[in-house]
This record gives C-alpha cells, structure tokens and sequence, in this order.
C-alpha cells in the first residue's frame, strides 16, 4: 500500500510539443501539458463535458522520447506522482504550481505516417 501514497494515472492529449531544458549538471527535463476529458449527464439529462488541464515534467531517458516522439494532440497515458512547488515570477510574486512528475509515459493511438 505505501507505493499508493501519491500515485497518478492519467490517459489524456497533449496541448502542445515538449519543452526541453538542460540542467546545470547536464540532466534534460521536458515539461508539457496533458487535457484529460471527461463526460457526464447532469440532472437535467444534457450531456456536460469537462477538461482538466495538468503540467508534466519527465526527466533524462523518458525527457529524450518526449522530444522525440510527443507533438500536439498525442494521446499518452502517463504515471507518476504529485508535486508541490513555488517560485517567484517576474514581477516578484510568490506562485504556486502542482506537476505531474512523470515516471512512466505510454503513447497510444495508431502509428503516424510521416
């Protein structure tokens, strides 16, 4: 149960190509947006859809297929787990953002001819 403490699944469409940084000490981070969609009937019977839009990082080997491989509108399913972090923009206030830190990323959909 403890590998179930702050575990993530998602299965959604990229909003755009990666973007991929270097670090310092020579690691590649990509970092992308994931919409997850979802379909219900409210009490009135209409059909009422939701999207959800999530931040992702992935690092080193999964970093260098996400460059690869992921464009806009691609479906993924992703794993891993929540993260909690802040910074201070431009203009000096502090923000808060939650990612997805990706541990395992799976491309569905058919193959693309190019």
């Amino acid at each position: 149960m403890y590998a179930l403490r702050n575990r993530v699944q998602l299965i959604g469409n990229l909003g755009g190509k990666p973007e991929i940084k270097k670090t310092e000490s020579g690691k590649k981070q990509a970092t992308f947006s994931m919409a997850t969609t979802e379909s219900y009937r409210n009490a009135q019977g209409e059909k009422v859809t939701e999207t959800q839009w999530h931040h992702l990082v992935v690092w080193d080997k999964v970093a260098e297929i996400a460059e690869k491989y992921l464009d806009k509108g691609k479906e993924i399913a992703v794993e891993g787990k929540l993260v909690n972090r802040s910074y201070t923009d431009k203009d000096g206030n502090k923000r808060y953002i939650t990612e997805v830190q990706v541990n395992e990323l799976l491309m569905l959909g058919g193959k693309s001819v190019e």
